[in-house]
């Protein structure tokens, strides 16, 4: 009887694991907010386009949502503008919405495209202005140091409503959406929107099986570094309260509270850092990162 090199058993070991797991998600939407690392570092970003293709092409419905806050620092510097944060919110003043449009709607979108089209897949750029399919309204941010104050912070977003159409017509034609958050107001302004807020509410608009978001963290760490899985949202909302969950954590978390609080199946911080990443956590035994579901 003809025996597999170890190596070959590995592989075949981790193809028969990856079965059930096709079966349980074939035909299912998953949401991934892509981010950190995974979206400059040469291998990662290779690495995620074709785990994306792949997870197509066993029957998935994978829809992507990008960020791209150092790109859009870089293209500042490079007219002379220096990026301003206010409590974590990037300032958008009408020039500095103009380079988010020309980063996000443009380069970088186009660049994610592109991977997953080299490597097999039909990816479409999108961002909420067409169609009109995010619509936004000014954000009005209360000042922490002043209560009762509001602080203007430009064109940044909250999200109204999402017209799920699109994507929907997208998703029946093979092809994966590539969406930058940008939405659209009501007299076709042009609003910058937090890509984790957009990932979970429209995780929660198109009933998706899952929301993924992938940071440069291992998932939800406790106090002394430890990684958290297995939270339900009651135990989220603890850590939300004993300040375990805090800074740039807090609207990712604060995203997918809301998603699965709201009918999406499970939500995963993972590790972008990891090369096959999404592959790990959607397609073996194997997590790399901390599992949120509501019960």
């Amino acid at each position: 009887m003809l025996t597999l090199p170890s190596t070959g058993k590995d592989k075949a070991k981790i193809l028969a694991e990856a079965l059930p797991y096709i079966q349980r998600f074939h035909g299912k939407t998953i949401v991934i907010k892509y981010g950190g690392n995974a979206m400059v570092e040469k291998n990662l970003k290779q690495g995620f386009a074709r785990d994306v293709v792949l997870l197509k092409l066993v029957g998935m419905n994978p829809v992507i949502i990008h960020g791209g806050g150092p790109q859009i620092d870089d293209m500042l510097k490079r007219v002379g503008k220096q990026g301003e944060f206010i409590q974590g919110m990037r300032v958008t003043d009408a020039e500095t919405m103009d380079v988010v449009e020309m980063v996000l709607g443009g380069l970088v979108n186009k660049e994610i495209v592109n991977l997953i089209n080299s490597h097999g897949g039909l990816a479409v750029g999108l961002t909420g202005k067409d169609g009109a399919f995010i619509r936004a309204k000014k954000l009005l941010m209360e000042d922490s140091q002043k209560a009762g104050e509001w602080l203007n912070i430009g064109q940044v977003g909250e999200i109204e409503r999402i017209d799920p159409s699109l994507i929907a017509l997208l998703d029946t034609q093979n092809f994966i959406p590539v969406i930058a958050p940008i939405g659209v107001g009501e007299n076709g302004e042009s609003y910058n929107i937090n890509a984790d807020l957009v990932a979970g509410k429209l995780a929660e608009i198109l009933h998706a099986e899952k929301l993924i978001l992938l940071t440069n963290t291992p998932g939800v760490l406790d106090k002394n570094g430890n990684l958290l899985t297995g939270l339900t949202a009651e135990r989220v909302d603890e850590l939300f309260a004993d300040g375990t969950i805090s800074g740039g954590m807090l609207p990712k978390i604060g995203s997918a509270l809301d998603a699965v609080k709201k009918g999406v199946k499970s939500c995963h911080i993972i590790d972008g850092r990891v090369e096959h990443a999404l592959l790990l956590e959607i397609l073996t035994d194997q997590g790399v990162g901390t599992l949120i579901r509501e019960k």
